[in-house]
């Protein structure tokens, strides 16, 4: 089968499953993207079509239609990359693109008879889910519309996909209910064969500290330190930590870029909790972003990781620590509940409570043989159902039936 993937940053949440179709020879896989950045190499190496984004011209309108006119810039180059596959003789069987960037906005206007497998990570909302989640980041005057104009190129590209999957239940209930028949639930998965217990595990600091599994270690980790991802509550939590507890480190993975959030004003948002919270470097590190390997390392030593999110998409990392057999405390929002349910196999806490954030961690360092159950059964429930061998089956499932019965599919209810 000839398989071709659209990703911007390819392969993004499509590499398990890219993985195993380009480890395949009875499948010839094509990816279009701006970047080709696997967490692991994947052997072999699939055939990349690099684009680039046009630059986006200033207008009185620019607040509004920036992320729009960034889409099409974004569909235009793809479309080209497409043609000149099609002038190759390249026809896909099927091709699977992420919507979150317009880059299969103009799709079928090149393959009107391939079928289109939408990945539907998000759709925005400027009310009721995280836009105005944090009453201490408030939406300014304009940004309803801003929004609800980001959706504008979704939209264009659910009308053209004939079937989309959504990550979690939580993600595709935000899609509008007349696309929400096309969208089933599949979650990429991780790799819990690589990312495992291992009580020998050590992971060693820049100052040449070893941390050793069993040792007081608080982790948090994710891509970006950021208000999201509820860094400035865990910034808060860690010094109240520092406070009731002597005797634990606490290690702080992740850039000081910024994904989601809106951009600070001034500086990071790491230098602008620095000021505003005194943390011992000392006991709290901050080690950036690590390595595939590293951070597997910080994961198998930690004897508790927490995890803070918004009402948004579902992280890999909290996945990634439940495979890793860590004791969690996490936020009590709507992702999150999907996965975690408190006192079974995680404690969960409310988001904005940095100082019942640091007691829930203070009690599992208190009583980490009582509470490490807890990890155990995360580990179980993740390898049952979050398993990236099991989201391939289920994935190939569905592309098998796409390509099948493309014509009858686009009305189909999953």
């Amino acid at each position: 089968m000839k398989v071709l993937f659209i990703h911007k940053h390819m392969p993004g949440q499509f590499e398990h499953l890219l993985r195993a179709l380009a480890a395949d020879s009875r499948h010839e896989v094509v990816c279009i993207g701006q970047a080709y950045t696997p967490q692991r190499p994947i052997a072999p190496t699939p055939r990349v079509q690099a684009y680039r984004s046009p630059a986006v011209a200033g207008s009185a309108f620019q607040g509004l239609l920036r992320s729009f006119e960034e889409a099409v810039g974004n569909g235009l180059a793809v479309a080209a990359k497409l043609r000149e596959l099609a002038g190759s003789g390249f026809v896909p069987d099927i091709a699977i693109a992420h919507l979150g960037w317009g880059e299969a906005l103009y799709f079928k206007d090149v393959f009107p008879d391939t079928p289109l497998l939408g990945f539907c990570e998000f759709y925005h909302h400027a009310r009721g889910v995280d836009a105005d989640f944090d009453p201490e980041f408030p939406l300014g005057h304009n940004d309803t519309f801003r929004i609800r104009t980001m959706n504008a190129a979704k939209l264009v590209q659910l009308t053209g996909m004939d079937l989309g999957v959504s990550p979690t239940l939580f993600q595709r209930s935000l899609f509008p209910a007349e696309f929400r028949r096309k969208i089933t639930v599949i979650h990429e998965g991780v790799d819990t064969s690589l990312i495992r217990p291992r009580p020998d595990a050590s992971y060693r600091l820049s100052d040449g500290t070893v941390l050793r599994r069993g040792e007081p270690v608080v982790t948090y980790a994710t891509r970006n330190l950021e208000p999201y991802r509820g860094f400035h509550v865990f910034a808060r939590a860690a010094a109240e930590l520092c406070r009731r507890r002597q005797d634990c480190r606490i290690v702080i993975a992740g850039a000081d870029e910024v994904s989601y959030s809106a951009v600070p004003s001034r500086g990071t948002y790491r230098q602008r909790m620095l000021r505003e919270v005194d943390l011992d470097p000392r006991r709290v590190h901050f080690v950036g972003r690590l390595a595939f390997e590293e951070y597997v390392a910080l994961l198998q030593v930690s004897a508790v990781h927490v995890y803070l999110t918004v009402p948004f998409v579902l992280s890999w990392s909290l996945l990634e620590a439940m495979s890793a057999g860590c004791v969690i405390v996490a936020s009590d929002t709507a992702p999150v509940r999907e996965v975690l349910r408190h006192e079974e196999n995680a404690l969960l806490v409310d988001f904005f409570s940095h100082r019942g954030i640091a007691a829930m961690v203070e009690r599992v360092l208190e009583h980490p043989q009582r509470l490490r159950d807890l990890g155990q059964k995360a580990r179980l429930d993740v390898v049952r159902d979050y398993d990236a061998r099991l989201a391939v089956v289920r994935y190939w499932g569905l592309i098998e039936r796409l390509a099948a019965n493309h014509g009858n599919l686009r009305s189909a209810v999953l």
